[in-house]
């Protein structure tokens, strides 16, 4: 066995998307860091639908951006549509999507990781964990042996994984690609529990054999929507997406054939998304529809390939195509590549910490896929906080943990660590308790200054934000000061089909927060855009001062509701806290609480199973137990 006699800092195994934000992170933050993957021209690739950001997802985009992460300047460099899914409802459910160049976007990830400082990426499979106790202290790969003080994991679809088309089995991490089978192993020899999964992705269709007559057109939003805070704009031509449905036909196809799905005959044992189900699971989930939308998305501007979302499907090829050819525009069509399931191993993610750091291996971080997760969004924001804290580990600093309150990464990880998960977790905005604070809009000013103090985000981004937040107090205070008098030429602009006439002296702020009112309606008033300059301030701070005087009230009420939610989490558990003995306590609960190992009261309170009258035992033997810890000392 031959030992590499470079000591790292941190070693990140699998450069997925989890991988890519893992050890940007880490090497950003000054650490020497080692990424090992099975094929440079693999990374962070697209297997499934080329397409970042979405309801949900493009709030975590964001606000890994606003951390200083890679994934929202890589979806704006080689995006080739962007729309704002939910534009006609509230700010809070309002989610960015692009569809992405899958080529360029694995080009450009390759091309910052290759010029990153302090990080060298090697091709080889890591086939097991090394120990120094309970203590991971580097990997085995291709009979080498790397040293390092902290280890991620983000392995996403590959442990064990195993590829179903119908009734023909491939053990593969992807197409193409061959499976990790030796990592959990050794993951299961220090007793974490793992589990299997499933997801699934549809056929390549050539585009050339499709009808676009019979589709219906889907073009991009103008002026063109980005991820990134920091002024990267869209390097790439701008593309059309088309809508088909599925028909009687289609459907009858499929449930013909339903005995040779892998998902129908038994062969898969893992358990699917329910949010994004298989064209078998739509036709027997969903019976009583008669048709069901499929997007027809390129997946690049200089390839054949288009992708059918909508169609992820475990038939074999043959029955494939001939579902495929019952859908309007598709009669004609070939297929490039036939659709499969894929089965994997995860770990189950309520035996991390906060941090993602295992609670039994000192150093060993989990993120992506392996936790249980689905989506290139979820799996990179788990590697940028799993990256940032491997970093610190090594610095020996404190643990970068967010709040439920904070960002929909910290629902994101709190709800897989404590609630846990047995079904691929796809994040939502209903999700989120205080998701009209955790809006798309205002990561920047929510995590921004977090990111510059754990040392990812450079000074020059915090910079723009601080001035971002000037001008919103200025505008703010400039709305304020402002008066209307309600004359008949004031009313004859401002009076609108909803709105009553103005009766008295009335701030422009107070007319913003009518509801008929937008921040563009008094952009466009020459009464008001006169004196209030509205060119010596910045379009998003526009857009600040207008969401939160809108919905000034309900902001406040959710900040009122936080009171609670903060006190809670501010009681901290000790790690070595016994729960046996507890008078009260049943045995459910302490075999609970005993398995999640909870942090503080918050995360107490949103296990499965603990109930109000346990959590009112818990915080007095708690402060019990503070009490006498503070005299002892």
């Amino acid at each position: 066995m031959f030992v590499d006699t470079k000591q790292y800092d941190v070693i990140v195994i699998g450069a997925g998307h989890a991988g890519c934000e893992a050890a940007l992170a880490a090497a950003r933050m000054g650490v020497e860091t080692l990424v090992i993957t099975i094929a440079k021209d693999k990374i962070a690739h697209m297997p499934c639908n080329p397409a970042i950001g979405g309801l949900a997802k493009g709030h975590l985009v964001k606000e890994m951006d606003a951390l200083g992460g890679e994934m929202g300047k890589a979806a704006d460099a080689t995006g080739i549509q962007f729309r704002v899914l939910n534009r006609s409802k509230g700010p809070a459910t309002r989610g960015t999507r692009c569809q992405s160049d899958m080529h360029e976007y694995s080009l450009y990830m390759q091309k910052v990781l290759q010029q990153q400082a302090r990080l060298t990426v090697i091709e080889a499979m890591v086939d097991s964990l090394l120990f120094s106790g309970s203590q991971v202290v580097g990997v085995v790969a291709g009979k080498i042996e790397y040293f390092a003080k902290a280890v991620v994991v983000t392995t996403g679809t590959f442990l064990n994984g195993l590829i179903h088309r119908g009734e023909q089995r491939i053990e593969a991490g992807r197409h193409g690609e061959p499976a990790s089978k030796q990592l959990t192993l050794s993951l299961a020899g220090k007793n974490l529990r793992t589990g299997r999964l499933k997801t699934g992705t549809p056929a390549r269709l050539d585009k050339h054999t499709i009808d676009w007559s019979q589709t219906t057109a889907q073009w991009g939003d103008e002026p063109t929507p980005t991820f990134s805070f920091w002024n990267i704009q869209p390097q790439l031509s701008q593309v059309c997406c088309h809508i088909t449905y599925t028909n009687a036909n289609t459907h009858q196809v499929v449930q013909e054939s339903l005995h040779r799905s892998a998902m129908y005959s038994g062969a898969i044992q893992g358990i699917g998304p329910r949010y994004c189900p298989s064209i078998e699971d739509k036709i027997v989930r969903f019976a009583d529809k008669d048709r069901h939308q499929i997007f027809l998305e390129p997946t690049g501007l200089d390839t054949e390939e288009i992708y059918p979302n909508g169609l992820s499907t475990s038939l074999p090829a043959e029955v494939q195509l001939a579902f495929l050819q019952t859908i309007p525009g598709l009669e004609q069509v070939e297929m490039i590549r036939a659709g499969y399931a894929i089965e994997y191993d995860f770990v189950f993610p309520n035996q991390l910490y906060p941090s993602l750091e295992s609670k039994d291996i000192v150093g060993l971080f989990l993120a992506g896929q392996i936790n249980g997760t689905s989506g290139y969004e979820e799996a990179g924001a788990q590697g940028l906080m799993a990256g940032i804290n491997a970093a610190l580990l090594v610095q020996n600093r404190s643990a970068f943990v967010l709040g439920r309150n904070e960002a929909y990464i910290g629902v994101l990880i709190d709800d897989l660590i404590t609630k846990g998960t047995n079904e691929p977790y796809r994040m939502f905005t209903s999700r989120a308790e205080y998701r009209l604070l955790l809006r798309e809009d205002n990561a920047d000013l929510r995590l921004s200054k977090k990111g510059y103090e754990v040392g990812l985000l450079p000074k020059e981004n915090l910079n723009i934000v601080e001035e971002k937040i000037k001008q919103i107090h200025a505008l703010t205070n400039r709305l304020q000061e402002i008066k209307v008098t309600p004359t008949k030429e004031v009313n004859q602009i401002f009076l609108k089909q909803e709105d009553a006439p103005l009766k008295t002296v009335v701030s422009a702020r107070s007319i913003l927060k009518r509801p008929a009112w937008s921040i563009n309606d008094l952009r466009k008033s020459e009464l008001i855009s006169q004196q209030l300059h509205w060119n010596d301030y910045w379009e998003s701070a526009q857009e600040q001062v207008g969401i939160v005087t809108k919905y000034e009230g309900y902001i406040a009420r959710q900040q009122q509701e936080l009171k609670a939610f903060r006190y809670l989490e501010s009681v901290k558990v000790p790690s070595d806290f016994q729960y046996r003995g507890i008078s009260g306590l049943s045995r459910e609960v302490i075999e609970k609480l005993e398995e999640y190992r909870p942090v503080n009261l918050g995360q107490a309170s949103r296990i499965s199973g603990i109930t109000p009258a346990a959590m009112s035992i818990l915080q007095i033997y708690l402060k019990n137990h503070d009490s006498m810890q503070t005299k002892a000392s």
